[in-house]
């Protein structure tokens, strides 16, 4: 399934049953915009945030739509789907939340495929066993896109505080199924949305992880968040650099400022320059 390149630095929740903050949330300067019909929506409002779902779906080019269901192992989430599904919108990504097994995605994958619809799916891992099972979940769909860490479920199964220390193995393990599966991959959104150095200290962190980006839950973090996630024009000049030396090299060996530059290093470059291709 071949799908055009994107930048994934910053993704924007919104609560699906407020229709009238949907607008500006997708002219917040966001990368993604994802319409949440779980955490987000109250029991009695999941009919009436399902009803404004899906034209969500199929709005003006801009940012990648999304709708985080609730969780295919639980009636609404399965009268989400199938609301999406009759509704047969040709693009957007549905977001999975509480992934625990593998056989969710291949649940979702197989009604996409029997419907003909060519939408994408994305994976929350916030639970002990979907963070066991993450490099097999991650891997069983070539309809996924990207990944996010959730933090909050998670920390709460553990009995752990929601902060770095606690969480840095989780986080890790996640993004390495995320990078093994080729998907980009989101951190949690920092909770403490109204402090921007906290918002930047966290981003910087996320992405000396190998995090691509991170969720954020207020317009006012994503120039925060994305100004991270973009390389700086010295990043992009060495890129550039390192990539046309390897592509010069009769050898595939190439050397910059004393180093030897290899394969590795130079699919990193590649991914920088990639970025600043969609991000111009």
């Amino acid at each position: 399934m071949s799908r055009p390149a994107r930048a994934r630095r910053t993704l924007l929740f919104a609560p699906g049953n407020r229709v009238e903050v949907h607008p500006k949330a997708l002219a917040s300067g966001a990368d993604v915009v994802c319409l949440d019909l779980e955490d987000a929506v109250p029991p009695h409002a999941k009919a009436e945030a399902r009803a404004l779902a899906v034209p969500f779906l199929t709005g003006e080019p801009g940012p990648e739509r999304v709708i985080r269901i609730n969780s295919v192992r639980s009636a609404e989430g399965l009268r989400d789907l199938l609301t999406i599904v009759d509704a047969r919108p040709r693009q957007g990504v549905i977001f999975l939340p509480k992934v625990a097994t593998k056989d969710e995605v291949r649940l979702v994958a197989e009604i996409l495929a029997e419907a003909g619809l060519p939408l994408d799916i994305a994976i929350l891992i916030e639970s002990v066993e979907g963070l066991e099972n993450v490099a097999s979940i991650l891997a069983e769909s070539p309809r996924i896109v990207f990944a996010m860490f959730g933090g909050a479920d998670l920390s709460a199964e553990l009995g752990v505080a929601i902060s770095h220390d606690p969480l840095l193995y989780a986080r890790s393990r996640v993004v390495h199924a995320a990078r093994l599966a080729g998907v980009d991959v989101f951190d949690v959104p920092s909770l403490d949305f109204r402090d921007q150095a906290v918002v930047q200290g966290e981003t910087e962190t996320a992405k000396c992880l190998g995090f691509t980006g991170k969720g954020v839950i207020h317009p006012s973090n994503v120039a925060t968040v994305s100004a991270v996630f973009t390389p700086k024009p010295e990043e992009v000049a060495r890129a550039e650099a390192v990539v046309a030396a390897y592509e010069a090299s009769p050898n595939g060996l190439a050397v910059i400022d004393g180093k030897l530059i290899e394969r590795p290093v130079v699919r990193a470059m590649e991914r920088i320059l990639a970025l600043r291709d969609v991000t111009n």
